[in-house]
């Protein structure tokens, strides 16, 4: 499994979301941790491509926020993702043999 780490700095609008998963796919990754985020609003959603984007919110001061970008061959594993913190989240996989 290969899991990555990017600093997104801000994906509070379409565009810069965009334009993070076109960086994505110049790379091999099974899920990638979003930092930084800053978004107010959570987001769940299926990209075109079947990845999986999950974004958490960020603190009054539109500081933080945390997500992670899961990868097709890993989406049917992932149920949920829960934002523990502005810093930290987790997904809530199920194991499916």
């Amino acid at each position: 499994m290969t899991v990555c780490t990017f600093n997104a700095r801000t994906l509070a609008s379409e565009a810069s979301i965009e334009d993070s998963m076109m960086q994505a796919r110049k790379i091999r990754y099974d899920v990638i941790g979003l930092t930084e985020t800053r978004g107010h609003r959570p987001l769940n959603a299926t990209l075109d491509t079947g990845e999986e984007l999950f974004l958490g919110t960020c603190n009054s001061r539109g500081v933080g926020g945390v997500g992670v970008l899961v990868n097709t061959n890993l989406v049917m594993n992932i149920d949920s993702f829960e934002q523990l913190t502005t810093r930290i989240g987790q997904d809530v996989d199920q194991y499916r043999p």
